[in-house]
């Protein structure tokens, strides 16, 4: 039996080579892996003595040889192959243990140019692994150091690597390869700034942990990230308590940092099932805790609060009080941290990059029945010039600011959605309604029966969309709302703007919608 290996992961690869020689296994190798296996007294023979071709162009050219490559893909139940093998003087290859150049490495390092990126893509690794993996039932290939424990098992139980096992290293080679030329792919991408949409995608994802269940208990699930540092996003985030996160959780907790990351001043958002319940912005942290508290004192109830600032102990203290799931900021006081590590299932994350915002190029996918509907992210929040005052009463410089607020908020409301603001703080959210004039009472009431019946009363309302009839004005009007901000583009925006105009309402259209289902 003869095992090629060549390796830039070099982890467990000298013991296991140790293994397969005292196993009778031969071993050519190749470059710095034939190198690493001399130092250890690991006998092996060099690729370019068993092909009598050297090694060249500065190590491009090694493994790319009819000697290796028909020594791969020879069919052993084929007499024909084994006969050509014969003729030609050449030996079988029954195992390959290969892993690539590191090329994900390489393209993560700070200041890397195109060229070394370029160098680092693998020509003879992946055309090794494919046709030892196109031979599987003769040839066991080994790209993932974690099999080499299984392989060596197998063979020292039954003196070779089962069928089974070696059909699912196939596997493995085929998922690992793709994942490989996926990377490349998307750093070319990258690299000539290419924003189109392409005509095949292909995207690669690294797991970063299997999950209990999914958003239901039937439900299986996995957490997988981007491949490179994502600064600002939960892949990046450091857990500091409680227990590990579940589908759910993350789900909502992204939902709550892509709200958050809308402030630059000292901002809390608290968040259930993906929307929006309780924001609040201040001078300090403490207050802006107390505004998002204050908005929903009941939803908050097992939810996520995430905030761009660091925790501390005072707002602890507050939040002790309070059950929550989750917990995301970019740093805790030390005794903020302990009295809150004090609740062992709060789930507390440090996220340093917090207000990092996210690639304004990067993708949102959904998964339809067969096919997938791809967007880039929803990276705006409206464009300054397009802004336009379309009633007789032009908002107050507080009124201004109160819609830039409640904006930010109803953007990440799911549609219909429809926020209400007062003083930097959310009084009332309508969520997920199948009419606009729903989402609207919705919020209405909410800022009633949650902070006070007046709660509405000169708060602005924002609109993740444009009114198709008069009713959400009229509905604003009877809660005291004074002014409202909406996109605009409805056939019947008139009726809406008369409406106000009848009730001293200021109303501002954006020109831009933020629907989010």
């Amino acid at each position: 039996m003869r095992a090629l290996i060549s390796v830039s992961d070099k982890t467990g690869i000298v013991e296991f080579a140790k293994n397969l020689v005292s196993l009778g296994v031969e071993i050519i190798s190749t470059g710095g892996t034939y190198g690493k296996l001399k130092e250890a007294g690991i006998s092996a023979i060099e690729i370019s003595e068993l092909t009598g071709f050297p090694e060249c162009l500065d190590g491009r050219v090694k493994t790319l040889h009819p000697v290796v490559h028909a020594g791969l893909l020879a069919m052993r139940s084929n007499p024909s192959h084994m006969k050509q093998l014969a003729d030609l003087n050449i030996e079988p290859i029954d195992m390959v243990v290969v892993n690539l150049y590191p090329f994900k490495q390489t393209i993560l390092k700070e200041g890397v140019t195109r060229e070394e990126a370029v160098e680092n893509i693998d020509i003879g690794g992946p055309t090794m692994l494919r046709a030892a993996a196109k031979n599987y039932q003769d040839v066991a290939v080994v790209v993932d150091p974690l099999d080499y424990d299984k392989v060596l098992t197998e063979l020292k139980e039954a003196g070779q690597v089962s069928y089974k096992t070696k059909f699912y290293l196939m596997q493995k080679v085929f998922e690992h390869t793709s994942s490989y030329d996926t990377m490349i792919a998307g750093y070319l991408r990258k690299e000539r700034n290419d924003q189109a949409l392409p005509e095949t995608l292909t995207l690669t994802y690294e797991k970063v942990q299997d999950m209990r269940y999914g958003e239901n208990p039937h439900q299986k699930a996995a957490f997988y990230r981007e491949i490179g540092r994502k600064k600002g996003s939960l892949t990046d985030a450091v857990q500091l308590n409680g227990k590990e996160l579940s589908f759910n959780n993350i789900n909502d907790t992204n939902g709550a940092l892509e709200l958050l990351k809308e402030f630059t001043e000292p901002t809390v958002v608290a968040c259930k099932h993906g929307n929006p319940c309780g924001v609040g912005s201040a001078d300090n942290l403490l207050d802006a805790w107390k505004k998002a508290f204050a908005a929903d004192k009941v939803s908050i109830y097992g939810g996520i609060v995430v905030t761009n600032r660091e925790i501390t102990l005072a707002m602890a203290e507050e939040m002790k009080k309070v059950f929550l799931e989750v917990v995301v900021a970019p740093s805790y006081e030390a005794e903020a941290l302990k009295l809150l590590q004090m609740k062992k299932n709060v789930r507390l994350l440090e996220l340093k990059d917090i207000a990092v915002p996210q690639d304004e190029h990067a993708y949102d996918l959904k998964k339809v029945n067969g096919g997938l509907i791809v967007q880039t992210i929803d990276s705006k929040l409206l464009i300054e010039e397009d802004l336009k005052v379309v009633t007789d009463r032009v908002p107050t410089d507080k009124e201004m600011e109160d819609l830039r607020f409640a904006w930010r908020i109803v953007k990440f409301v799911k549609s219909n959605g429809i926020a209400l603001a007062k003083d930097k703080q959310s009084v009332g959210i309508g969520p997920g309604q199948v009419n606009r004039v729903w989402a609207a009472k919705q919020a209405i009431e909410h800022a009633g029966e949650l902070i006070g019946e007046n709660a509405a009363k000169g708060a602005v309302l924002a609109s993740d969309a444009f009114f198709p009839f008069d009713d959400c004005v009229e509905a604003a009007h009877q809660a005291g709302i004074t002014a409202i901000i909406q996109p605009g583009g409805s056939i019947r925006d008139e009726d809406s703007i008369k409406k106000c105009n009848e009730y001293g309402i200021a109303m501002v259209f954006t020109g831009m919608r933020h629907f989010r289902h």
